[in-house]
């Protein structure tokens, strides 16, 4: 069976990759996730935040006169939150990369244009394959417009793509008013593929400390349905990489994913639940489900229920959402569903 695709560029001999966690922390774990099988390997974010406090606290340090430098600072989270610094991030990657066989991916995350940005020059010199941007912004301020956010956004990949040469992968999150339009737009500016989707954590509140709780849920399979439909419209429009990261846990959700136009898979939560072991076993398992169906290859199977390919291309728009709510019925509830 053939299984090989391109992402980024980059030839690989199957879709899964190990996507943005602490797989990669360590030069044992990293190994340990080529050894599982991983095609690639995507690294944890370095954030925004992280290198402009180490910029602010060199210019304090050098400019002990600046004092709203000093201030500035007080607004970051300590460096003690953070697992890795800006140095030796740098590092990590070129340790990683001259211990790997397989592609190796940093990962930036941030939401402003600035001089943090031309952190990604120092991510090429260590030796990364890619670049991925993950542009995670809460959009809090009223006062401020949709078009200006998508504006920035596109500012900060193409501040990216005069520093380096790299490969850059844009990981989105879904909500914007025209995704495809952006997603354009990026691709336009020099993003040479999309990650759908990054997710928003949520705050919880404790009502008797009257304190906000936060808490990191891994993913299931539940989270996938959003991510189906805009790669299905994405890959139906759009000429440019596509990975999905959240939701597969199972090969028939990567099925589902390659169908809809994912040229690879991002796997995490299933992997920090239930093993390196998992990415073969999917692998193997959708190997099995492909030549029970008769496939050759992925890329027969990629793109084949977008939305240009697809035998009903209005189930993905408003046609199924009038569809459902006009023809549920008790009947429709899951077994065990409140």
């Amino acid at each position: 069976m053939d299984l090989s695709c391109q992402y980024l560029g980059l030839a690989l001999p199957h879709p899964f990759v190990a996507g943005a966690s602490p797989l990669a922390d360590s030069l044992d774990s990293a190994k340990r996730v080529e050894d599982a099988g991983a095609a690639a390997i995507v690294m944890r974010s370095i954030f925004e935040e992280q290198i402009v406090q180490e910029a602010l606290a060199t210019h304090a340090s050098t400019e002990g006169h600046a004092d709203s430098s000093g201030e500035a600072m007080t607004y970051l989270p300590d460096p003690e939150d953070f697992v890795i610094g800006p140095d030796e991030y740098l590092e990590h990657v070129r340790r990683v990369k001259e211990s790997l066989g397989i592609p190796v991916i940093a990962s930036l995350n941030g939401s402003t244009p600035g001089g943090w940005l031309k952190y990604a020059k120092g991510v090429a010199q260590a030796g990364a394959d890619a670049i991925e941007m993950n542009l995670y912004y809460v959009a809090f301020d009223g006062n401020e417009n949709g078009s200006v956010i998508e504006e920035r956004s596109i500012e900060m990949v193409s501040e990216i793509k005069k520093a380096v040469s790299l490969p850059l992968a844009v990981k989105l999150s879904p909500f914007y008013t025209s995704p495809v339009n952006f997603a354009r737009g990026l691709v336009v500016a020099g993003a040479s593929g999309l990650v759908a989707f990054n997710r928003f954590f949520e705050p919880d509140i404790d009502t008797e400390e009257l304190e906000i709780r936060s808490h990191l849920k891994l993913s299931d399979s539940s989270e996938l349905l959003l991510r189906l439909r805009w790669l299905a419209i994405f890959s139906g429009q759009l000429d440019t990489s596509l990975a999905i990261t959240g939701g597969v846990h199972h090969a028939q959700d990567a099925v589902k994913a390659i169908m809809c136009g994912a040229h690879v898979v991002q796997l995490v939560s299933v992997l920090l639940k239930n093993g390196l072991e998992r990415l073969e076993a999917i692998r193997q398992e959708m190997v099995t489900w492909m030549t029970e169906m008769e496939y050759e290859s992925l890329s027969q199977m990629r793109g084949s229920m977008n939305i240009r390919n697809c035998p009903d291309p209005n189930a993905y728009k408003r046609t199924n959402y009038m569809h459902m709510l006009q023809t549920w019925s008790p009947q429709d509830q899951p077994p065990g569903s409140a």
